[in-house]
């Protein structure tokens, strides 16, 4: 499992014109069971991505699909996990 930390690199306005289709990027990762969260960090200064992804490899694949990082608004920070407790509502 993994975190993945965006960080903005450019002004917030310029973010902002890329938000629609860096939403619809989310929204195909959800569809394709690759992403489980994600949302903005508060104060506003990059996002959150938690992905169920076993390998690496292939969530930096996809995180090169990103709008964000195809127009070079963000730099990722993937933090790999193994996940020993849960919340009831995320059992199998």
């Amino acid at each position: 499992m993994f975190v993945v930390l965006l960080t903005y690199k450019k002004p917030l306005e310029e973010v902002e014109k890329y938000l629609t289709e860096h939403r619809a990027f989310l929204d195909q990762g959800y569809g394709n069971d690759f992403f489980l969260l994600s949302g903005p960090m508060n104060p506003r200064t990059g996002g959150v991505i938690i992905s169920q992804l076993e390998s690496r490899d292939q969530l930096e694949s996809i995180l090169k699909q990103d709008p964000f990082f195809i127009h070079r608004l963000a730099d990722y920070n993937v933090i790999e996990f193994s996940v020993i407790k849960r919340h009831r509502s995320l059992a199998h």
